[in-house]
C-alpha cells in the first residue's frame, strides 16, 4: 500500500476538475482494504472514498485522504430456477457489469446501461434510469468498517434505499469501504420498456421479439442523443434530483403551469421533471466561462475545459434560485459536493 501526497484528482472525476488530495491511496484487492482498516493508517485524517468519480464535484482541493476503490472481478455465486446471483468487485465499471449480465442473458440491469461510474458506487447513490433503480435487483454488499476492520454484509433493508439515497450517503457516510456488490437477476427476461422513449427507440430496430440486448441498445441510443460523453467533455450526468411533491402540490403546479412534466409513483406522489423546470428558466445551453448547461439536457452541467469546481457550483446555485423563485420548488443536487 503506497500513500501518495498532493495527488491530482483531475482524471479521477468525470467533471475533470483539477483538484488535488493531500493524501491518496488506491486499493486493488480486499486484503489491502482490511489491512488499512486494521492498522488505522492516517486514522485522524478527513477521508473521502472515491469510486468512479462520476457523481462528484470538488469545489476545491481535498485536505485529507482520498481512498480510490479499484477491486475487480465478476462471478456467479448462486442460482435457482428463476434467478441468478452475480457478484461484482466494487471497482469494476458499472457498464462492464451490465454488459456481462446482458451477454449471459441475465435480466434486470439493462435499463441502467451506459451509466458512468463503478459498481461500488451504485448502491451508495441508488442509481436509477428509465423506470428502474439498482435496488430493484440488489441482493447484498460486503463492506469493511474502517474503524474496526470488521467485514459486514448489508442486505437491501439495511441499506435503506430511497430516491438517489442510501444509508451510505448520510448515516454511515465514509465509515465503510464497499468491497463488492451482489445482484439477483432474472433468467427469463422481465422487460421495463414503458418509460420515456424506450418503445419508440425499440421500434426503430425492427425487431420480431424484444431482447435485453435490444433494450440496452435502445437505452444507449437515447442516452447518447441527450447526454455528453464524459470521455469527451467534463460532466457528472444529471446534476439535480427530480423534486417529489404530493398530489395537492402537483395539482397546484399543474393548474398554474399546464405543460409541466411529471410522473406519478406508487406512493401517491409525483416526480417533477427537473430538466423541464430548468429548461423553462432558459438555462439549457447557457455558458459562463468554461462552466455551462448541456444543450440537449438541461439537467446536465458541464465543464468545457478549465472550469473550477466553485464556478460550476455557483452556476448550480443560480439555477436553483431561479427555479425556486418561479416554481416554488427547491432543486436538490444529485451530485455529491465536496467542499
Amino acid at each position: 500500500m503506497e500513500i501518495k501526497k498532493d495527488f491530482s484528482l483531475k482524471y479521477l472525476n468525470t467533471f475533470r476538475i483539477d483538484a488535488t488530495a493531500r493524501f491518496f491511496v488506491e486499493f486493488k484487492n480486499d486484503y489491502e482494504v482490511i489491512d488499512f482498516a486494521k492498522n488505522r493508517t492516517l486514522k485522524n485524517e478527513r477521508r473521502l472514498i472515491l469510486n468512479g468519480g462520476s457523481n462528484i464535484l470538488f469545489k476545491s482541493n481535498f485536505d485529507g485522504l482520498v481512498i480510490k476503490i479499484s477491486m475487480q472481478g465478476i462471478e456467479k455465486t448462486g442460482e435457482d430456477k428463476n434467478h441468478v446471483l452475480i457478484k461484482a468487485g466494487a471497482g469494476i465499471s458499472w457498464d462492464k457489469l451490465v454488459e456481462y449480465c446482458i451477454g449471459h442473458n441475465y435480466s434486470g440491469l439493462e435499463n441502467l446501461s451506459a451509466i458512468p461510474g463503478n459498481a461500488g458506487a451504485a448502491p451508495i447513490q441508488n442509481i436509477g434510469a428509465y423506470g428502474v433503480e439498482q435496488k430493484d435487483c440488489f441482493y447484498s454488499l460486503e463492506a469493511v468498517h474502517i474503524e474496526t476492520g470488521i467485514i459486514k454484509i448489508f442486505n437491501a433493508a439495511e441499506c435503506n434505499f430511497g430516491y438517489r439515497e442510501s444509508i451510505f450517503k448520510k448515516q454511515v457516510k465514509d465509515e465503510y469501504i464497499i468491497l463488492s456488490v451482489t445482484y439477483q437477476l432474472f433468467k427469463t427476461p422481465v422487460f421495463r420498456i414503458d418509460y420515456g422513449a424506450i418503445k419508440a427507440e425499440l421500434k426503430k430496430q425492427n425487431l420480431k421479439n424484444v431482447t435485453i440486448k435490444a433494450v440496452s441498445k435502445a437505452i444507449c441510443n437515447i442516452r447518447s442523443s441527450k447526454l455528453p460523453n464524459p470521455d469527451e467533455i467534463g460532466s457528472a450526468g444529471s446534476f439535480f434530483k427530480n423534486p417529489m411533491v404530493d398530489q395537492k402540490k402537483y395539482l397546484e403546479l399543474k393548474n398554474k403551469f399546464p405543460e409541466i412534466v411529471a410522473y406519478p409513483n406508487d406512493l401517491g406522489k409525483y416526480k417533477i421533471a427537473a430538466g423541464w423546470l430548468i429548461d423553462q428558466m432558459g438555462w439549457k445551453g447557457y455558458r459562463r466561462g468554461d462552466s455551462g448547461v448541456c444543450k440537449t439536457q438541461a439537467l446536465v452541467l458541464i465543464n468545457y475545459g478549465s472550469a473550477k469546481g466553485e464556478e460550476i457550483y455557483s452556476l448550480a446555485t443560480d439555477i436553483q434560485q431561479s427555479v425556486l423563485k418561479h416554481f416554488g420548488l427547491q432543486l436538490e443536487p444529485e451530485v455529491n459536493i465536496i467542499q
